[in-house]
Order: C-alpha cells, then sequence, then structure tokens
C-alpha cells in the first residue's frame, strides 16, 4: 500500500537528503514544501498520510504550524525532525499533536523506524529526546527557562533591559543576522508568536533569571 509523506523543512540540502532516504521504500510518495504556510497548503490539497516537520521555518513558529496542522486534520500523523533537543521543548511538540519527535542528531535509519511507527498508529521518540524526557519527569513541570543555552538566555536578559537586536550583536559580538537568528530560536522554543511577545516574556522573567544567577554563584 502507497504511502504519502509530507516533508516540510527550509533547508534543500535536508530535504534532499530525507527524500533520498525515504525513497529507499518504494511505498513511500514524497511531497515537499520549503515554508510552513505551503505545508499546509499542500496538506489540505494532497492530505498526506504523514507529515515530517522542522520547526524551525523562515515564515513562523513552527510549533503554530504544528498545531494548526493538528487543529485543521485532528488524524493528522506528525513527526517532528528538529535540531532542537531540550526536553521542555520536545514536551511543547507533543502538546501539539506530534505523533513522534527525532532531532538530526540521530541516526538517520531512526527516520525509517519512525515513520513506520507513525504509519502503524503508534508513537515513537528518537533516543535522545526519550532520555531527556525521562529526566524531565524528574524536574519541576513548566519551567520555560529550562532547556535554553547560556547564549540565549543573554539575549534575553538584554531583550529584557530594552536593547535592540542591533544593541545585542554589538554587546555579544555577533552579526546582526545571528542576533536575529537567535531571537527567532527563542520564539520557537518558548511558543510565541511574535517579538513583541518575546520581549514581554524577557522582561517579566527578569527577576526568576536573576534570582537563579545569584543562586548558581553563591554555590
Amino acid at each position: 500500500m502507497q504511502a504519502a509523506i509530507l516533508l516540510i523543512d527550509d533547508h534543500p540540502i535536508v530535504r534532499d537528503g530525507c527524500r533520498r532516504l525515504l525513497e529507499t521504500r518504494p511505498d513511500f510518495t514524497i511531497l515537499e514544501a520549503g515554508t510552513g504556510t505551503e505545508g499546509l497548503a499542500m496538506n489540505r490539497r494532497h492530505g498526506p498520510d504523514l507529515i515530517i516537520l522542522d520547526l524551525n521555518l523562515p515564515d513562523g513558529n513552527g510549533l503554530e504550524f504544528l498545531r494548526r496542522l493538528h487543529s485543521e486534520t485532528p488524524a493528522a500523523r506528525v513527526l517532528v525532525f528538529s535540531m532542537y533537543e531540550e526536553a521542555a521543548f520536545v514536551a511543547r511538540a507533543l502538546e501539539a499533536g506530534a505523533r513522534g519527535y527525532l532531532t538530526k542528531h540521530d541516526d538517520p535509519e531512526a527516520l525509517l523506524a519512525a515513520v513506520d511507527a507513525l504509519l502503524r498508529g503508534e508513537r515513537y521518540l528518537g533516543h535522545r529526546v526519550a532520555q531527556k524526557l525521562a529526566l524531565l519527569s524528574l524536574q519541576p513541570a513548566d519551567d520555560p527557562l529550562r532547556g535554553l543555552t547560556a547564549r540565549e538566555l543573554d539575549v534575553l536578559d538584554l531583550l529584557g533591559s530594552g536593547a535592540g537586536l542591533a544593541d545585542i550583536a554589538a554587546a555579544l559580538g555577533l552579526s546582526y543576522r545571528s542576533a536575529a537568528h537567535i531571537a527567532a530560536q527563542l520564539r520557537t522554543k518558548l511558543a510565541l508568536r511574535s517579538q513583541a511577545a518575546l520581549v514581554k516574556f524577557a522582561v517579566e522573567t527578569a527577576p526568576e533569571r536573576r534570582a537563579r544567577r545569584d543562586d548558581g554563584q553563591r554555590e
């Protein structure tokens, strides 16, 4: 039985590698989209059996696209295939409707195993994220700051102090493009829809970040 798989990723090299791997299976038909908007349209047009979704997309928050896919097609089997492997972020994707999660650090053969599992109606987690989710269950729940890198926390601190992206780039010795990319990653990780929402979050969580930093220094 033929299965249609929609691959949504903005990196042509990544799409090409995934397509080549999936095309080793004659029972798979591969569709491709380079943006979330295009992916939504192709989902409506073709009704694929499975969707492989990167969450770092150029035209919006990947978690929001995931929610829209799930809202428009509640039975959709969505496999997240992302560079992010922080446990709190994985948990957000699963809550938004993903049935599986792989990172781009996983073994390539895991992609085929994940696709087969979802097509059977099962769930699938890559080895790396499964371990991190197990550790997450031992920690306090719903901590949006957990899993952020030191550089991302630095950017949050500067945003919370009123700095713009150009100021952040200068302060951290980054290019403007790199600063903008980190801000986009933060919006995706924190499931925030806009730069204004990210700045608001940075301001509201500034006291908590300072308290944690002070506790770490005392230790």
